[in-house]
């Protein structure tokens, strides 16, 4: 069994890592309030900012002057796998989550932060500028969220009736409701939560706002790495759509499956999403 960073290094790093993305989020507001950025086409036809790639800068630069001292890898700054293959630890970052979002003005866009050790995150933070809000957690250490100063403790939302109770799904402003209702059981109650961005979506179900969320489309290692570590840490799971792990640096390509946040371990969620397994 690998053996992981240890807890009194997590702790420090975790101060560290808070204090870092809360200073990601200051400059990317700049960019957001004054709205003087640019907005480009990357290969994949997705969207990227001057923000971006600032954030990602000072990211980079950021992390790399931690103790100890470990690479970078950025959804803005891919490194290739000749490199990256025999990484054992390293820091995973997404300097805007919700380009889309930031560039639309809903305010719903995070800075991601992950350390991986041996293909697994075990610290996570994820910072929401317009809300200062802070999500994040570490192995063993628990999941909270610093909302205005005040630390909380999270988990996720624990239902009467596992089996029958109503579920909150958290969904994208961006995505036709129906393309992520259409996969789960018509037989089960609904209800759904809109809000932009991945690791958003994730916290909501780590602190018991939602549920569950359905991911469908492309994606990367980067938009899950910290929220699997959060909503793992508050006592739910981060898998793939056919309830598989979702991996971290063991191939070339950077891409997830479509996958799923998924909360209360007692709801039976292949019922809940019959068809996927």
């Amino acid at each position: 069994m690998a053996v992981h960073t240890d807890r009194d290094e997590l702790r420090r790093l975790q101060k560290e890592v808070a204090q870092i993305a809360r200073q990601t989020g200051e400059l990317v507001l700049d960019y957001y309030r004054s709205g003087d950025f640019s907005v480009d086409e990357k290969s994949d036809d997705t969207p990227v900012t001057s923000a971006d790639l600032a954030a990602s800068k000072f990211l980079s630069q950021a992390l790399a002057a931690l103790k100890p001292v470990l690479p970078v890898l950025s959804e803005e700054e891919i490194v290739p796998w000749t490199e990256r293959r025999n990484w054992s630890r390293y820091w995973l970052i997404d300097p805007i989550d919700g380009t889309q979002e930031f560039i639309k003005g809903s305010g719903d866009f995070a800075i991601s932060i992950a350390l991986i050790d041996q293909h697994t995150p075990v610290l996570g933070a994820i910072y929401w500028p317009t809300e200062d809000t802070l999500y994040q957690a570490a192995e063993h250490l628990g999941a909270s969220r610093v909302r205005l100063g005040q630390e909380q403790s999270i988990q996720v939302r624990q239902l009467r009736d596992p089996g029958r109770d109503e579920l909150i799904v958290a969904i994208s402003r961006r995505q036709p409701e129906q393309k992520i209702l259409s996969r789960m059981n018509p037989q089960r109650s609904l209800k759904t939560l809109m809000t932009g961005s991945c690791s958003l979506k994730s916290c909501l179900v780590a602190e018991g706002s939602a549920d569950c969320f359905l991911r469908v489309g492309p994606t990367g290692e980067w938009d899950t790495g910290a929220a699997q570590v959060i909503i793992e840490q508050a006592g739910g799971s981060l898998v793939s759509e056919h309830f598989e792990a979702v991996t971290y640096n063991r191939t070339a390509s950077l891409g997830n499956p479509n996958f799923m946040v998924l909360g209360d371990p007692r709801i039976d969620w292949v019922s809940v999403f019959p068809g996927l397994v």
